[in-house]
């Protein structure tokens, strides 16, 4: 990109100089392109360690989920904030029963998900 400033007479120019003009002139559009601007953003270390428990929390939760539903074709969405809304251990269990009614495995395997599942949210 190159920049310019058109030249005046000296009988054109006002004294505050108004009549100045800058050109830009596109010669660079592929260093445009090349230059991606990322924004980031820093946490205290406090703060990452919470963000990094509950990513653990969600990954062994999606793990397990596909455990659960291999094959994939009857997949739930388990959400873990609706879960800990809820007021007791009686209701989240319950609530968790009836997403999780579809699944075919043993019942004593959905027992244990549902178990691990509740004490890993009481972390969060």
């Amino acid at each position: 990109m190159q920049c310019g400033v058109e030249q005046m007479n000296d009988c054109e120019r006002s004294p505050n100089r108004t009549n100045l003009r800058v050109n830009f002139n596109e010669k660079g559009v592929e260093v445009k392109e090349r230059r991606e601007k990322f924004l980031t953003a820093k946490y205290g270390s406090h703060q990452m360690s919470l963000i990094r428990k509950r990513l653990a929390v969600e990954m062994w939760l999606y793990d397990e989920l596909q455990k659960l539903f291999d094959p994939p074709s009857e997949a739930i969405d388990v959400d873990i904030d609706e879960i800990l809304d809820m007021d007791t251990d009686d209701i989240r269990r319950s609530h968790l029963i009836r997403l999780l009614s579809v699944c075919k495995r043993p019942q004593s395997d959905i027992s244990k998900f549902i178990s691990d599942l509740l004490d890993r949210a009481k972390t969060l």
